[in-house]
């Protein structure tokens, strides 16, 4: 054997999957079941899709590369163990000729030797992976206890129990059932009388009702919205070493009534991924493209904004991987993908799919916002019409009205005077040829200037402008910056950052004529601001030859202002002129929108803080104005007149009250005429460009039909008959929330490396059964929490706990730890504080401030007022840098990944928090002092009370009566001294006996049995 072929079986190592290994004398292997495993975690990472890493030129994850000829040789020869490399290999006893070489530390089993053998001796016979294959609708199963299943979920389940030899565990007492079902619907606990009723009514239907109740309750959307919102990496902060405040929470919103509304999930995914692009697309649905929104931005200064766009998409790739195809597409990022069949260019094409949108904020109309906005703007509109009245009358006698219109109509005409004086008639230029170094400028109808597409930090216009228009020789050049509701913050700028939204930096400016400079004598402007206190930026900066000083507006961003050249020498009317604008800044921020006027006046032009409609105006005779022009002039002079400098204070008070809309990140599909190209980056490196790539599926994803070319043909596909699948993936998300764990316990990953599943056929009829149901999630949810497998107790004997320690063959029912905010939200719940407010921006429970202070910025943690301050937990404002405390605790995920199932751990820190936490003890003081003020006679009473809102059940007499001894020694305690009643209850005078029953509440709310379903 040469050289060359024996290196390339050397990545064998053992195999650890039960399901790999098949015993002699079972028949032929299944390659899928029992042979790739093997294969998948031995062999594929040196002969697998991966071709960078391949050696020897040897394939084994397709049957066309193990049965190539190299050298004589073929890894296998279907029937034939003596002709088969792959088999002598590793049966082979000379350690030059072993697979895996004995310096790898490795060998494999006698039984995975014996799998391989037999799966080349009946015909090595290769299977396609089993998640690749649409799935179809299993016949379910007869069962020999007919009596138990409750739908066809069961049949599955008592099925393989049968095969295994097991039975089914009895159903949960009703208690632990009426909890169960209403933590996993709403993610809140029932309240006694609640669950008291479930446990009364004797109707063979009340499961079945009480679970119709929850799935109509609001407070469904709420609990289902989290999971989804791990999914989005739903975050209130940019990420990154600033981690800034961002508006997205009407995503949120969002997606918490497309769940109430059981909005069918194939609708769901195409709105999130495409909504923009929908034909009318409104509103909500540009709203829900916030998805993708959720991705992390960097601001600190000197990043190149376009590289962390390029991190955002790769994230984007990599969630829609998991959250859609259940694959790990990040994997191929850097190099073709070492398990699965997705290649380095396979990944970028997917890229390519999602590339093509431009991600600006949207304003979300708010009724409340907007009727605040119409009282105020109709008091500013009373008191504007009534400025004439405040002006100051003139000295002398007669009415003092006649006095004061005298007097504001003569201040009129020599405002009007003085102007005209001074006003300089403008002509717009509108470029007949633009470039630029990356984005697209387009002449909109009134000849201004507008920008979109990429910026950089280092963008260049060049603009070719004819002066032919101009009467006479050109002396200046007019620069207005322009606002536009469509730029971050209202522009004039595309700054995007916080604290420059909307800002613009122009560092210089130069023109030519026929190919040679021209100069320009003085320059002005409106108002000029570089940064906070960096004083003002005057107009010389764009030409004075320093980049870093330039010109910027900051601070008074969504409005419009000029700048004003003046040339050295009069141009020509008849010339040409090329203008170079230059934008350089340690951040992007190019213009926005803008416009160029030119004029012949003699006497150099300065520029002006008034409308230019109003200077246009003035520049002409007042008596060829238009009585719309008279208006402006007069309202501009009521805007600016001394005389009313105190009459505008209150106008000016309520113009700084008008509330903003909230706004929310979208993503919004670029022009077909400008749109973003996406290339492979060698090793998935930012600076190492390659060539283009077209947008497309994996290969083995399109099939010979080809597949999606856009975003929303792409997020149709995802969610269609040919997605083999989106459907399994999502039905298996479900079963984790309700069973602990998936069928598929790899949520995110169902590769070739993943776990197989522990149902398959359950699997497949769900996923079938999910899309015929029309996509409804309420329907599959109910299935599920309807059957009888979910139904079980969760006790387990020790014999089924050695023989199925993590249920996978579901035996028993689910005993899991809530979720974090789950934990807080039964808590509050149980005390009477939880609010039942829905949607709105985000809000601050109390938290130590020290977790918040170490942060960018030193945030500061001010806790909510009034009921913002016990919303659920959903609604808890999330920054990325600095979590909220008691839910990481409680593994809770940070919003910087997409997360598909969170880690579940039991700390010591946990009971502590549950012991100490801020939030916790106003729980328990409100829960002691409720029970307390309603069964002030019964300690028993009272005990049994804190006990049921809590966990629901009725105590046992054992369990009261440790209470009861608990709250004695407490008491005890109290009265001694020992403890401090007054800091325990937080009320003056101090109540031994309420601080007594606030340490049976604490006690209480540290029980495992209250943190667990």
């Amino acid at each position: 054997m040469s050289v060359r072929f024996s290196a390339s079986l050397c990545a064998m190592i053992v195999v650890g999957l039960g399901a790999s290994t098949a015993r002699a004398g079972d028949g032929a292997p299944s390659y899928s079941r029992d042979v790739r495993p093997i294969l998948a975690s031995t062999c594929f990472k040196c002969h697998g899709p991966d071709e960078g890493a391949r050696q020897a030129e040897l394939r084994l994850d397709t049957p066309e590369g193990a049965a190539a000829d190299r050298d004589g040789k073929r890894a296998i020869v279907p029937g034939n163990l003596e002709s088969s490399e792959l088999v002598r290999r590793i049966t082979n006893a000379d350690p030059a000729e072993k697979m895996p070489p004995s310096d790898s530390g490795k060998s494999l089993t006698a039984a995975q030797i014996d799998t391989l053998r037999r799966w080349v001796q009946s015909g090595g016979k290769y299977e396609k992976h089993w998640a690749f294959v649409p799935p179809s609708r299993p016949a379910v199963p007869a069962v020999k206890n007919t009596a138990w299943p409750r739908n066809e979920i069961d049949r599955f389940v008592l099925a393989r129990l049968e095969a295994e030899g097991l039975g089914p565990s009895p159903e949960a007492d009703r208690y632990a059932l009426v909890r169960r079902v209403y933590l996993d619907l709403i993610g809140l606990p029932p309240t006694p009388e609640e669950a008291d009723a479930f446990v009364a009514d004797r109707d063979p239907q009340a499961y079945e009702m009480l679970v119709e109740r929850l799935l109509a309750s609001q407070h469904y959307g709420e609990r289902w919205a989290r999971p989804w919102l791990d999914l989005a990496r739903y975050s209130d902060t940019n990420g990154y070493e600033k981690d800034r405040n961002r508006s997205i929470w009407p995503y949120r919103d969002w997606v918490i009534r497309a769940l109430n509304a059981d909005m069918p999930f194939d609708q769901f995914t195409i709105e999130q991924l495409a909504g923009d692009m929908l034909p009318g697309a409104t509103l909500d649905q540009r709203s829900a493209t916030g998805f993708h929104r959720n991705t992390m931005l960097n601001e600190e200064g000197g990043i190149d904004p376009l590289e962390f766009r390029f991190h955002a998409m790769v994230d984007r790739v990599a969630t829609t991987g998991t959250v859609w195809l259940g694959l790990s597409l990040g994997c191929a990022q850097c190099h073709s993908h070492k398990y699965d069949p997705i290649s380095h260019t396979d990944y970028y094409r997917v890229m390519g799919l999602l590339n093509n949108a431009d991600e600006p904020d949207v304003n979300v109309p708010d009724p409340a916002v907007a009727q605040r906005r119409r009282e105020i703007e109709e008091q500013i509109a009373g008191l504007e019409a009534a400025l004439p009245q405040q002006f100051p009358p003139t000295a002398g006698v007669g009415p003092i009205e006649a006095r004061r219109k005298q007097n504001f109509e003569s201040a009129l005409a020599r405002f009007i005077d003085a102007e005209r004086a001074r006003a300089t008639a403008w002509t717009v230029l509108r470029p007949h040829e633009m470039k630029t170094n990356l984005p697209k400028l387009e002449v909109l109808a009134d000849g201004s200037i507008y920008s979109t597409g990429d910026i950089t930090k280092r963008d260049v216009f060049t603009l070719k402008l004819r002066m032919n228009e101009v009467a006479g020789p050109v002396t200046a050049l007019r620069l207005e910056v322009l606002p536009d509701e469509r730029l971050p913050g209202g522009g004039p700028g595309r700054a995007y950052y916080e604290g420059q939204k909307g800002d613009f930096f122009l560092s210089d400016v130069s023109a030519k004529v026929a190919g040679k400079p021209v100069a320009f004598h003085s320059a002005s402007v409106s108002y000029g601001q570089i940064a906070i206190g960096s004083g003002d930026a005057k107009g010389q900066n764009v030409f004075d030859g320093d980049g870093s000083t330039g010109w910027s507006t900051a601070q008074r961003e969504g409005q419009p202002h000029q700048l004003v050249l003046n040339f050295a020498q009069p141009l020509d009317a008849a010339a040409e002129l090329e203008l170079e604008m230059l934008f350089e800044r340690h951040f992007a921020a190019s213009l926005g929108r803008f416009r160029l006027s030119a004029t012949s006046a003699t006497t150099p032009p300065v520029a002006k803080d008034m409308p230019v409609e109003v200077e246009a105006a003035l520049a002409r005779d007042p008596a060829t104005w238009s009585n719309a022009e008279r208006s402006t002039v007069q309202r501009h002079f009521l805007n600016t007149a001394p005389e009313l400098a105190e009459a505008r204070k209150q106008i000016d008070q309520l113009q700084s009250q008008l509330p903003a809309y909230p706004t929310t990140m979208v993503f919004e599909a670029r022009p077909a005429d400008n749109p973003r190209h996406t290339v492979r980056y060698h090793r998935g490196e930012y600076l190492q460009p390659r060539e283009e790539v077209s947008p497309g599926l994996p290969e083995f994803l399109a099939g010979s039909a080809g597949g999606p070319s856009d975003r929303l043909a792409f997020a149709r596909w995802l969610v269609s008959e040919k997605d083999p699948l989106a459907a399994r993936v999502t039905v298996n998300r479900a079963w984790q929330a309700f069973f602990g764990s998936g069928i598929v316990r790899s949520t995110g990953d169902f590769g070739t490396q993943a776990e197989l599943p522990s149902h398959p056929e359950l699997l497949d009829w769900l996923a079938c059964e999910f899309v015929d149901g029309g996509w409804s999630l309420k329907k599959l949810h109910r299935m599920m929490v309807c059957s009888a497998a979910y139904r079980q107790s969760a006790h387990v004997s020790p014999e089924l706990l050695a023989r199925d320690p993590q249920n996978r063959l579901l035996a028993r029912g689910p005993r899991v730890r809530v979720e974090a905010e789950i934990v807080r939200d039964l808590v509050l719940a149980a005390s009477g504080l939880l609010s039942a407010k829905m949607g709105g921006p985000s809000v601050y429970p109390p938290q130590p401030d020290s977790v918040t202070a170490l942060s960018y910025g030193e945030m500061k943690w001010d806790p909510s007022a009034g009921e913002d301050r016990y919303r659920r937990s959903l609604y808890t404002f999330s920054k990325r840098t600095a979590p909220f405390a008691a839910y990481l605790t409680f593994d809770a995920p940070t919003g910087e990944n997409c997360v598909a199932a969170r880690e579940r751990s039991n700390t010591p820190l946990q009971a502590l928090t549950l012991l100490n936490d801020e939030m916790f003890l106003e729980a328990s003081r409100a829960l002691a002092a409720r029970a307390a003020a309603a069964h002030s006679d019964s300690p028993q009473l009272c005990a049994t009370s804190i006990f049921r809102r809590l966990l629901t059940r009725p105590p046992a007499e054992s369990e009261l009566a440790d209470l009861l001894q608990f709250r004695d020694a407490q008491l005890s305690r109290l009265k001694s001294g020992e403890l401090d009643a007054a800091a325990i209850c937080k009320e003056q005078p101090p109540s031994p006996e309420l601080a007594a029953w606030v340490m049976v509440a604490r006690a209480l709310m540290n029980l495992d049995e209250t943190v667990t379903k």
